[in-house]
């Protein structure tokens, strides 16, 4: 007889951003048994797995079968706190999340539409307010009705479905765990039979207040679902798949538009331009020069602030890799949800691993705009963007730790990451730097005047800022619709598992992003506007700000999160999101308008 044990993972809520491990409520423990290992990502995203004192055995089904007794004495200042921090949980509506089999345990219920919702959580109690109105869960029972009074699920009527395997010598296989929270008070504690009144806690009650655990659990057989597509149950329940194709088509239609523009400059004015333009033998037809032509003698003059673009697009290098190829894995199906923690531990060692290029790709380009600092440049790409982020993190972990919550990342944790940092990235980012210096500066097709050319006056529609406020909106415009899902997934704790529908729109981002800023590019240089290097980079890059916005609008719409430690929580790590889409748009939008001015100058004859 097999034996199955149910683990429990840490608890979270929507309305907090601070998980707690199941240990910090006062719940049935399991005596000194040992944890299950867990991943990096894991370990970042505060997943906190333990075992359980639930254990069944296969096909014994249990009728109310107690597990412990919890009593707290009002008067007993330690255990005051505990009830009211269980209080204060089932007040912030926190929810617990049991894992069979590596699947989560589910509570399924009728929404609106007659449609099902499965839930991989369940709450642990709920409270009605002193003037009787149920909140959250409580509405599921009309019994739940006191006022002012807390009620906990202190039973679960949990069913595993199996499904039988001939072939094979295991003889089944479970492919789902759905439960039902319940509450009762159990008149008998010694011998529970869980009828009767729901277990409630009155706000005001004192004395000894004493809560029975106990659960039941039944095994039904299934021969519908295969084992390989038990999740799909809970992932159907997930919201909306239709509007994801609406939103594709949207941005393709887009991106078709965007094409449209730019290859018709591309073949009209450039070719008819560059015709004219070499046709031309006398020299005093030279003087009839207009356009972006007239500035081939500045258009690779370096910027200003070279260093710092050199080192932005170098962590822009190692971001946009990193996500092309985790996505990729994903599209694959290594990373899916039943892999816990494999999509963030991907990441993590991906971008550890591609501190080449991004030492490679800051160096060549520093070279070529004549830097000579090599040493600053290098330190500069191994600690700006990737200092910024940590520090990041570690204020919010700090703000974790003193609250008390399971995502706080343990000490060791984070010694291991600054250790992959140090002693990998870093060195990695050297090699890459050595070579990248070692090799000739870029080649240009055009030779750089001595005396910088004046620029003309700009209308207000050629002038930067006006320029990069309107290059964002087109690649924001691709990816809202999956932006929502994707702060769904974190902050709301919905499984997120579309990758092919990301993968497919981080190609359409790529795309709109080049091809908004080679426009905008291209109707700069013809107003007689050389400096496109940073205005290229922030130009796409520009989408991050309209990221934030969006963020913000989130927040203040979609989330009911109280609490400054949560808010603060939310914005912190939204800052490090919001960094890193920066650096990965602009890096894009230099990169396509850096081809776009060679490919155009190289085909100008010039004396």
């Amino acid at each position: 007889q097999s034996v199955i044990q149910l683990f429990v993972n840490r608890l979270d809520s929507v309305e907090s951003v601070l998980p707690y491990e199941y240990t910090a409520f006062d719940f049935c423990q399991a005596a000194g048994e040992k944890r299950p290992s867990e991943n990096l990502g894991q370990v970042l995203f505060g997943e906190r797995i333990e075992p359980s004192p639930y254990k069944f055995t296969f096909k014994k089904e249990e009728k109310c079968k107690p597990v412990c007794t919890k009593v707290y004495d009002t008067k007993k200042p330690e255990d005051k706190q505990k009830l009211d921090f269980l209080k204060k949980s089932m007040l912030l509506n926190y929810q617990h999340h049991w894992i069979v089999d590596n699947m989560p345990v589910t509570w399924c219920y009728d929404v609106e539409n007659d449609q099902k919702f499965c839930n991989p959580g369940f709450p642990i109690g709920c409270f009605t307010t002193e003037k009787g109105h149920q909140k959250d869960a409580c509405v599921i029972n009309t019994e739940f009705r006191g006022e002012d009074t807390f009620y906990i699920f202190n039973h679960v009527d949990i069913k595993i479905f199996y499904h039988v395997v001939e072939k094979e010598a295991v003889g089944a296989r479970l492919v789902a765990a759905k439960l039902e929270p319940k509450s009762f008070k159990h008149t008998h504690i010694d011998n529970p039979d869980c009828t009767g009144p729901p277990m409630g806690i009155s706000n005001k009650a004192t004395g000894e207040i004493k809560i029975a655990y106990t659960y039941s659990v039944s095994f039904q057989e299934e021969e519908k679902i295969k084992w390989a597509s038990r999740w799909d149950y809970i992932l159907e329940s997930m919201p909306h798949t239709h509007i994801q194709w609406f939103s594709i088509m949207n941005s393709l239609v887009i991106v078709l538009f965007l094409s449209g523009m730019v290859a018709m400059i591309m073949l009209r004015t450039l070719h008819k331009d560059i015709a004219r333009y070499n046709q031309m033998d006398s020299t005093e037809d030279a003087q009839e020069e207009f356009g972006w032509k007239l500035v081939h003698g500045d258009i690779f003059r370096p910027p200003r602030k070279g260093m710092l673009l050199s080192v932005f697009l170098g962590s822009g290098t190692q971001i946009l890799i990193m996500t092309f190829v985790t996505l990729f894995f994903a599209c694959l199906g290594f990373l899916s949800p039943a892999n816990r923690g494999a999509l963030m531990t991907c990441a993590v060692v991906l971008w550890v691993l591609l501190g080449t290029p991004a030492g490679y790709v800051a160096a060549r380009f520093y070279k070529s705009f004549g830097g000579e600092k090599w040493k600053t440049n290098v330190l500069l790409t191994s600690f700006l963007c990737p200092g910024i982020v940590f520090a990041d993190f570690f204020i919010m972990n700090l703000i974790l730790w003193g609250e008390g919550s399971s995502a706080a990342i343990p000490f060791g944790t984070l010694v291991a990451i600054l250790a992959l940092w140090f002693c990998i990235s870093v060195p990695l980012t050297f090699i890459g730097a050595y070579f990248g210096f070692k090799k000739n500066a870029i080649e240009h097709p055009v030779r750089t005047n001595q005396i910088p050319r004046q620029i003309p006056e700009q209308s207000f529609y050629t002038k930067p800022l006006p320029g990069i406020i309107m290059g964002g909106i087109l690649p924001f415009g691709c990816i809202f619709i999956q932006l929502f899902f994707i702060l769904n997934s974190i902050w709301s704790h919905q499984m997120y598992y579309m990758f092919g529908f990301l993968f497919l729109v981080f190609i359409i981002l790529v795309i709109t992003c080049s091809e908004a800023t080679i426009l905008l590019c291209y109707f700069h240089l013809c107003a007689e506007d050389y400096h496109w290097q940073w205005r290229s980079f922030l130009t796409s890059g520009f989408t991050a700000v309209y990221f934030l916005i969006y963020a913000i609008h989130y927040f203040f719409s979609k989330l009911q999160i109280t609490g400054t430690a949560s808010t603060i929580l939310y914005f912190g790590y939204t800052m490090i999101m919001v960094l890193i889409f920066f650096l990965f748009t602009g890096t894009i939008g230099f990169f396509a308008c850096f081809w776009f001015v060679t490919k155009i100058y190289s085909v100008v004859k010039v004396d």
